[in-house]
């Protein structure tokens, strides 16, 4: 018997809220989501799930996304998984029953602004964003694991520690990144309808040492030339001539000629194509950051953290991730991200204005208290769609908390002092075991800690005095049945 508050029990009630395991699809996870595909979004006991005490939010998007949080989504995706498979090997089949009330007015308008934004992101474009961020979220773990020893590796050097254990930790950190095109090309090739290995194949062209004997248009390649990006291009044009293959080719002979013309075709344009294609690409998204960065640093780093959440909420974010990655193999770290990471710390500082402002509202308040410290870590979700944009104008003041933090470290950057991570995914505090930067990571820590103070005090200071107009504030400070008929009123 699992202990109420364990992985286990969490997965065990997770199932029965989202109809069971006849209504599960498909299981993932990312850093801080259980992502669930479901045969029925009808089945699901939203207002159950949001109050489960282990959930931190739920985001509906193509996928039900559960948040956990970093960690624990881990560990309960893998007793969810489990118990799927169990209970799938003894009994098929188990319908849920109906969906409780009980959900707050600010939960269901959240809710409300969610499926709206699912309906306006279902466009081709973001689609394919999706579709680019399914192929790069599952090497989120490995980013992580191999910043952090990259970090302690760095460190170690710096005070001279351990002068024998630093090239088997540089190895450590070192060998995922020198492969990682192969694996953008497996997971690329699997999202397209390929042959996941082919994808893989055709990827491992681009780090393959023996590319450096290779001359075209009188130009000689370089091991690694092109990236992620000339992987990405080489998996995709490498699913489709094996889909388009396929249709040709006579059944007994598919496992001979399918995946050899697939390799072939591919693999010669990505020697004498993609690869020059992608590598100007991603030399030009290098150039461009770092000259964005020391010509309008402050302004640019306003910009981004402002409109960083918003992006979040339409989906756009998802093109980030392959910029972030060109970012890490050029650089070593992404300085994009950082400044991005902002818009959480103006998150953090509305919520805590908010907590001060409406001080009789025990439902909101006690919405802050459990979503607070995700949001600290930069899991943002509970407090983003919980709190700040259902109330509507705390989520701008926020935004601007993020924008004046983006700036900081903007201007700092454009000053001297930039600073990247070595990894994507985590946010918040969570983000500084991964920080490196120009004049190394003391400075970056610096830089990245005023950042998001500076986010936390302008998003507090911003809708503490602006966030509220005097009715609304009036209405949401009103006592139990008048609040939430203010608040059905506002929505």
């Amino acid at each position: 018997m699992s202990a109420p508050d364990s992985p286990a029990a969490t997965a065990r009630d997770l199932l029965a809220l989202v109809g069971g395991e006849a209504n599960v699809t498909s299981i993932a996870n990312c850093i801080s989501r259980l992502r669930l595909g479901l045969a029925d979004r009808s089945l699901v006991q939203d207002a159950a799930v949001r109050e489960h005490p282990k959930v931190l939010g739920v985001v509906d998007d193509e996928t039900y996304q559960i948040v956990l949080g970093p960690g624990a989504v881990g560990r309960v995706t893998e007793e969810f998984t489990r118990l799927v498979e169990a209970e799938r090997a003894e009994r098929p089949g188990s319908p849920a029953g109906p969906a409780p009330d009980g959900a707050t007015a600010l939960a269901e308008r959240g809710a409300a602004i969610r499926a709206e934004n699912k309906r306006r992101n279902a466009t081709p474009v973001k689609l394919f964003l999706r579709r680019i961020a399914n192929i790069f979220v599952p090497l989120i773990p490995a980013l992580i694991a191999c910043g952090i020893l990259a970090g302690v590796n760095g460190l170690l050097a710096n005070f001279g520690w351990l002068p024998g254990a630093q090239p088997a930790l540089t190895a450590l950190a070192s060998g995922f990144m020198s492969l990682i095109a192969v694996f953008v090309g497996m997971n690329a090739a699997k999202e397209f309808g390929g042959t996941p290995i082919l994808g893989g194949a055709v990827a491992a062209i681009i780090p393959f040492a023996g590319v450096a004997d290779i001359h075209a248009f009188g130009v000689e390649l370089a091991p690694g030339q092109g990236g992620v990006l000339g992987a990405l291009a080489a998996a995709v044009l490498c699913a489709r001539v094996e889909r388009w293959v396929r249709r040709w080719v006579p059944e007994t002979l598919d496992i001979l000629v399918t995946p050899t013309i697939a390799v072939l075709v591919s693999g010669l344009v990505t020697v004498y194509g993609l690869m020059y294609v992608a590598g100007g690409l991603s030399e030009a998204i290098g150039v461009a950051a770092n000259w964005l960065l020391a010509q309008a640093g402050g302004f640019a780093g306003f910009i981004l953290g402002g409109l960083f959440l918003p992006l979040v909420m339409l989906g756009l974010h998802q093109a980030l991730i392959p910029i972030h990655t060109t970012l890490i193999e050029l650089d070593g770290y992404t300085v994009l991200l950082p400044i991005l990471s902002m818009a959480g710390a103006g998150q953090v500082g509305a919520a805590l204005a908010i907590y001060i402002r409406l001080k009789n509202n025990g439902g909101v308040r006690n919405t802050i208290r459990s979503a607070l410290p995700a949001g600290l870590l930069g899991v943002g979700e509970p407090l983003i769609y919980g709190v700040t944009l259902p109330l509507g104008r705390p989520f701008i003041t926020a935004c601007a908390g993020g924008a004046v933090g983006g700036g900081v470290v903007g201007l700092l950057g454009q000053l001297g002092t930039t600073v990247g991570s070595t990894a994507i995914g985590p946010s918040g505090w969570a983000l500084f075991p991964l920080l490196q930067g120009s004049q190394g990571i003391g400075p970056a820590i610096a830089v990245y800690g005023a950042g998001l103070l500076t986010g936390y005090v302008a998003g507090f200071a911003l809708t503490y005095f602006f966030g509220f107009g005097r009715d609304a504030l009036t209405e949401l400070n009103a006592p139990g049945a008048e609040r939430a008929e203010a608040a059905e009123t506002r929505a």
